[in-house]
């Protein structure tokens, strides 16, 4: 999973914003939504959103309309992504794909099992987590409402607080000058509740089989 992680920041969200050029805001528009809700969680949000911010003035582009596409691309993803769950449910999962794998659904609904219709906004915030959660909540037939509210909440926050996360950093020199090395920092820390997750299961299970099994049962 690591290292899934890594390959998604190899093209740095600085690169990927100046190949953007004057469609910058799209780009980010479309890595947002795609990595939100449309079941590909290999996509640098998070990083891009805060690169953006960062890079706003090679970019010409103001930090309020960064956060206004980002906010609108997430909660859009978010509800495709509850849309697909509640339509096709489990039937993209398979024990043998690349990404859309039963374990990630596995933990995804773990996650919302413990959190409830919360866990859409924790999820904004936990990578690959994000992309599933939405389509759990599809799946398991939240209310329609309830699901808008929290992800509208889920997706303000998120974006609000990498946004002034970004504006913040922007006034350190060291970050300034390393902003490629702040995205790598940023997949880091994000995943660490992840794999601390992981070990507290595989040192509670004995062995990862055994959740496998418990899904399919």
């Amino acid at each position: 999973m690591i290292t899934e992680l890594a390959t998604s920041v190899s093209v740095s969200p600085a690169s990927l914003l100046h190949a953007f050029g004057p469609w910058a805001l799209a780009g980010i528009a479309v890595m947002i939504f795609i990595e939100s809700g449309v079941l590909f969680p290999f996509l640098p949000g998070d990083s891009l959103i805060l690169t953006a911010v960062l890079l706003r003035g090679q970019l010409g582009l103001s930090p309020v309309w960064i956060a206004v596409v980002a906010f609108l691309a997430a909660v859009a993803g978010d509800q495709t992504g509850f849309w697909l769950g509640h339509r096709f449910g489990r039937r993209f999962f398979t024990d043998d794909a690349k990404v859309l794998t039963t374990a990630r659904l596995a933990e995804a609904e773990r996650f919302f099992d413990r959190y409830g219709p919360v866990s859409l906004v924790l999820a904004r915030f936990v990578p690959i987590v994000r992309t599933f959660v939405p389509l759990v909540a599809g799946t398991a037939r939240l209310r329609y409402r309830r699901f808008v509210v929290w992800n509208v909440t889920g997706a303000l926050l998120w974006v609000v607080g990498l946004t002034v996360v970004a504006l913040a950093l922007g006034r350190v020199p060291f970050v300034a000058h390393n902003i490629d090395l702040l995205a790598v920092v940023v997949v880091v820390v994000s995943v660490i509740p992840i794999v601390v997750t992981a070990l507290r299961r595989r040192a509670t299970t004995g062995s990862p089989d055994r959740d496998r099994a418990t899904v399919h049962g």
